[in-house]
């Protein structure tokens, strides 16, 4: 036998096992790296104002970063905006940074430059309520849902400069009038900058056409938007809007109950396709199965698709109809007719 055999192979493997010990550290700062750079500092979502000063150099800035705990590793931002080739690219000026910002966001919107984070786009979704409104702004970083809900709540003098809330009563809010839309406003715009933007935006959606065809149908603004927020709840498609507007309209010359699961969710919380006997069964001025009429207010906040129906309803022959689970409007004639489609479709 060799005597240098043995020897050899334990070098071979000792080597081996190197490489191996080399490839997993290897492996664990990668992915150490990647998820470092990707992953937020906080899950504080609120806007933090951070100014690069002229002249401050990437190691400088870096530090900065840390200590207003935008990012936790200086040495890794460092690293990442060399990599990247932006290292003496950042600009100064004031930024508005959010918590949730992983340090590859960061490192863009400083390359940017200020004009990255100046202005921000949010959307609010058709047929969202206050409160899911108030619920976004605040994870977006635009203050408290209680500070929006206090603001739409109680009026304010501001108020006045929007004809649109010429005809609300003045013991309810402003659910119903804050527009939604995409919409874009400064990082460090107030809650009330963001409410005067959606009151302007209705202001212009409502056209003076419009509003002098809900005077001729002899209804106030605030009335179409309480009935076209129960139509965004009930029915989808533009088409089937405005039908619905009809039967709604029907029964309320007749007299009759709207019946709107919607309304009763409104007050309940839930979000079921129909209302359970119990719910229906609650006395409460939106309940639409226990009070005929429109109930006080907007359950929501409604689309234009949803007001224009409102004003310009299909006029057909049907009293009733039903959503199916799918999202199809099934409608009938008759009573028995409606019964028959509700055991068959729930």
């Amino acid at each position: 036998m060799d005597i240098n055999f043995i020897p050899h192979r334990r070098k071979k493997k000792r080597a081996r096992a190197f490489l191996f010990i080399v490839l997993i550290v290897g492996v664990g700062l990668v992915t150490y790296y990647h998820k470092t750079i990707t992953a937020p500092a906080s899950a504080d979502s609120a806007l933090h104002q951070f100014i690069v000063e002229p002249g401050k150099g990437s190691g400088d800035i870096s530090y900065q970063l840390r200590d207003a705990g935008l990012i936790k590793n200086a040495l890794v931002f460092q690293f990442y905006i060399w990599q990247t080739g932006i290292s003496s690219k950042l600009k100064s000026g004031e930024y508005f940074i959010p918590g949730t910002a992983s340090i590859k966001d960061i490192a863009q919107i400083l390359f940017i430059g200020p004009s990255a984070t100046k202005e921000r786009t949010v959307t609010f979704i058709e047929g969202w309520n206050n409160q899911q409104i108030a619920q976004y702004l605040e994870s977006q970083g635009f203050g408290s849902t209680e500070q929006f809900l206090s603001l739409v709540q109680k009026k304010e003098s501001w108020w006045d400069d929007f004809s649109a809330l010429a005809s609300r009563p003045r013991d309810v809010d402003l659910e119903g009038y804050l527009f939604p839309d995409t919409y874009r406003i400064f990082s460090d715009a107030s809650l009330e900058d963001i409410i005067k933007k959606m009151l302007a935006n209705f202001e212009l959606k409502l056209t003076s056409q419009m509003r002098a065809d809900i005077i001729a149908r002899d209804m106030t603004i605030h009335q179409i938007l309480t009935l076209a927020s129960i139509i965004e709840k009930e029915v989808p498609g533009d088409a089937d809007r405005k039908v619905v507007a009809d039967i709604f309209y029907k029964r309320l010359a007749a007299g009759m109950a709207l019946q709107a699961d919607s309304t009763v969710n409104y007050f309940t919380g839930k979000g079921l396709a129909r209302a359970s006997a119990d719910d229906i069964s609650i006395d409460h001025p939106y309940n639409t199965y226990k009070y005929r009429g429109l109930p006080p207010g907007p359950i929501t906040n409604p689309s234009l698709s949803a007001i224009t129906a409102a004003i310009y309803p299909t006029p057909n022959p049907y009293w009733f109809f039903l959503t199916t689970p799918s999202g199809e409007a099934i409608y009938s004639k008759t009573f028995e007719e409606h019964i028959s489609n509700k055991n068959k479709y729930y």
